[in-house]
């Protein structure tokens, strides 16, 4: 354990602590994948408030040396984000080979995936789903939610929206495991070949509901991402909604510069 950080340093204590518990990190006294200290336990080491050992803990969550899940406690970030190259993950080569984007990425981070199937089947779309498909508010459409995960922690939640008159007619789509190269595979198989995807990224706050889907920190940001599929007709066939876990992603973007 390194000492107690002094308090006559001139930045304000919840820095000291959080610069103190940063360098045991690097030093390796807190290892990677190791939970941290629990709140009393910091209060008790450093004679603070749990107002300022909080403070500290966001700094080193902002910092990105620890990651903290919603009733387990903060940890020593084990890994590094899963880098989500989007202008290479939607590849039809990828489909071909049978490759699932998120698992492949997740795999090359080093970490663990895995993927709960939480609802397939009929909804009523919802004002900006419809407008993205181009069917009226309220219309039926085919609704697939999974809720994907890095080493068994929470990291994703998508939900892939389908046109109902292209889904009644792909069997494939109702089912847990689409097949090799997921649903865009079945699509291109029964003539929707896709030509573009277009991604709309925000970043805002978690509600309730996601912190407790993804074991959020309260206050925790999240990444919004929704993305159109379309095909070569100029039709979009699925609309993907996608809540993202900020500090376990880095969105990669590769933008021809050309005319």
């Amino acid at each position: 354990m390194s000492p107690t950080p002094s308090r006559d340093s001139g930045k304000p204590r919840y820095l000291q602590i959080a610069d103190d518990l940063g360098q045991q990190i690097r030093n390796n006294i807190l290892r990677p994948g190791e939970q941290v200290p629990s709140e009393s336990e910091l209060m008790e080491r450093y004679g603070v408030s749990q107002g300022t050992v909080r403070k500290a803990m966001t700094e080193l969550r902002t910092t990105g040396l620890i990651v903290t899940h919603h009733g387990k406690g903060s940890y020593v970030r084990s890994r590094p984000p899963v880098q989500r190259k989007s202008s290479e993950r939607f590849r039809r080569s990828h489909r071909l080979a049978g490759k699932a984007a998120y698992l492949a990425e997740a795999e090359q981070s080093g970490s663990t995936p895995s993927v709960r199937v939480l609802y397939i089947g009929p909804i009523e779309a919802p004002e900006e789903i419809a407008q993205r498909l181009s069917v009226p508010v309220g219309a039926k459409v085919l609704a697939r939610r999974r809720l994907y995960f890095s080493d068994g922690i929470p990291t994703e939640e998508a939900t892939s929206y389908l046109p109902w008159d292209i889904s009644n007619d792909i069997p494939e789509l109702f089912a847990e495991n689409p097949g090799g190269g997921g649903i865009y595979a079945r699509l291109e198989e029964h003539g929707h070949t896709l030509a573009e995807f277009g991604e709309t990224v925000r970043v805002r706050l978690a509600s309730k509901a996601e912190t407790a889907a993804l074991s959020l920190s309260p206050g925790s940001p999240i990444i919004h991402l929704t993305r159109d599929a379309r095909a070569h007709d100029g039709r979009v066939v699925e609309v993907c909604d996608t809540l993202m876990a900020a500090d376990q992603f880095v969105l990669d973007y590769r933008i021809p510069a050309g005319d």
